[in-house]
């Protein structure tokens, strides 16, 4: 599929490495394309009846935190408001013009039409001036506020920018994630390596791609003195590191190379990739860095061992489902677009009498008869508790878990409600099925769901104070 695109030694080790990890994935599979969406409308639908069950009592009460760490999720949260403005910006035109669909165009139009100030240190192209106009436009800086911005995109070499931000006192370095072929080839790196940091960890498992790609960005930010000019201007400023995606992920790396240079560094991360380091990085960086996921956010739990885990259950819940697959598929297109009840179809995970499903879904010819390697796992216990064919890794710092609260939970639900806390990275451990799981992972929700649960933060002080004035009179 890529043998038409310009190569270089970059490319070619991507490719050879994202081969091998799609053959190794799909190599024991017998399912076509339209087994597997039945088998997601399954998941779905068991995994809404799994919600819609009564919570452990134990469960409920683990989710009451105290009041000092409300207080501190409070703090993050309106920290993560202000800084998802520059995570986004990094995304330049695509975003503005995706966010301001009617009023983008013209605007950036009248700004191309500006001169770039001499002093401003940009490199790639920015051909009419759209990105740095739609930067300017979405985080409300000046051009003086911008230490340098990078355009260039080449695979492991993503966009960047560094400005100062006068409001937090901190020097911002913003990452952009997924927008182009080349990230998509450093997302799909996916391979473990080694990350070794002196008198940090001895060992510590990374994603390659992303990796690659934060080692790009520190060589920039300190062999090019970047960061030695940012602070020789605002020399009492913290430096915040923070990234959508991509993006958030290359930053929590970028972060824990930076950490011992700069010990008060502070890193959010914004829906960064699931499989991104060894649960020991990912514990050492909790001191540092913030991670905000909201809802059933794909990426978020996107790992191999999680992809595995998907896998499996696909298999299982297909071949041991008694229904036609034109039924399923009917059934789940209506139910994913109207809502409604979660079908009751009779699968082995209900626990029932496997005698009973006798009409398996898959043609005989592909998975009963001839028993493909995927299906024969499904009877072999020794290999569901054999090892992890891929290490796990797990998400940056600590986590923020925004969920929605809706009176629908259809696409085109507009009355949404917030609600978010701290969570752990056991909660993403497995993929959820659901129209929103990628919806849930745009910069533009993210951004939304953080600005509503800052304002109703905002209201609550502003409320209370009133109250205490009142007490006082």
């Amino acid at each position: 599929m890529c043998c038409c695109i310009v190569q270089d030694d970059d490319h070619r080790v991507a490719f050879t490495s994202i081969a091998e990890l799609f053959r190794a994935y799909f190599s024991d599979t017998d399912l076509v394309p339209s087994d597997i969406a039945a088998g997601l409308t399954l998941l779905h639908q068991e995994q809404d009846k799994m919600e819609s069950c009564p919570k452990e009592p134990e469960e409920v009460l683990c989710h009451s935190p105290s009041s000092l760490v409300t207080d501190d999720l409070d703090i993050e949260l309106e920290n993560a408001a202000h800084y998802m403005l520059f995570a986004a910006a990094a995304y330049g035109w695509p975003y503005y013009i995706y966010t301001n669909p009617f009023t983008a165009f013209c605007k950036l139009n009248g700004d191309c039409c500006g001169t770039r100030p001499a002093d401003t240190d940009i490199t790639g192209s920015d051909r009419r001036n759209f990105h740095f106009g739609s930067i300017l436009r979405i985080t409300g800086l000046q051009y003086r506020d911008f230490i340098h911005i990078s355009f260039h995109n080449k695979i492991y070499e993503i966009p960047f920018f560094v400005a100062l931000d006068h409001k937090k006192e901190a020097i911002v370095v913003a990452v952009r994630g997924t927008l182009s072929f080349e990230d998509i080839l450093t997302d799909l790196s996916a391979d473990c390596e080694d990350l070794t940091l002196e008198d940090v960890l001895e060992n510590g498992f990374v994603h390659k791609g992303i990796t690659q790609a934060a080692n790009y960005i520190y060589r920039k930010l300190i062999n090019d003195g970047i960061l030695n000019q940012a602070f020789s201007i605002a020399p009492e400023y913290k430096l915040v590191i923070v990234g959508h995606s991509l993006g958030g992920g290359t930053a929590s790396i970028l972060a824990i190379m930076l950490r011992n240079s700069f010990p008060t560094l502070r890193c959010y991360a914004f829906s960064p990739p699931g499989g991104l380091l060894s649960k020991s990085l990912a514990d050492y960086t909790k001191h540092f860095i913030v991670s905000v996921i909201v809802g059933k956010d794909l990426v978020a739990r996107l790992s191999m061992p999680n992809m595995e885990d998907l896998k499996r259950r696909i298999v299982r819940i297909v071949a041991n489902c008694n229904r036609p697959k034109y039924q399923i598929l009917l059934r789940g297109c209506w139910y994913e677009v109207f809502g409604g009840d979660p079908d009751n179809f009779p699968t082995e995970l209900d626990g029932r009498n496997q005698d009973a499903l006798t009409q398996p879904l898959l043609a005989e010819e592909s998975l009963m008869v001839h028993r493909s390697p995927s299906y024969n796992a499904l009877e072999d216990e020794s290999h569901l508790n054999s090892p992890p064919q891929y290490p796990h890794l797990y998400l940056p710092g600590k986590i923020i878990h925004i969920v929605e609260e809706s009176s629908s939970r259809r696409l085109c639900s507009s009355d949404m409600k917030y609600t978010a806390r701290w969570s752990n990275e056991t909660v993403f451990s497995s993929i959820l099925i659901s129209p929103k799981m990628i919806t849930d992972h745009m910069p533009d929700v993210v951004l939304k769901a953080l600005n509503s649960l800052s304002q109703e933060h905002g209201s609550c002080i502003s409320c209370q104070t009133q109250e205490c004035n009142t007490n006082v009179v």
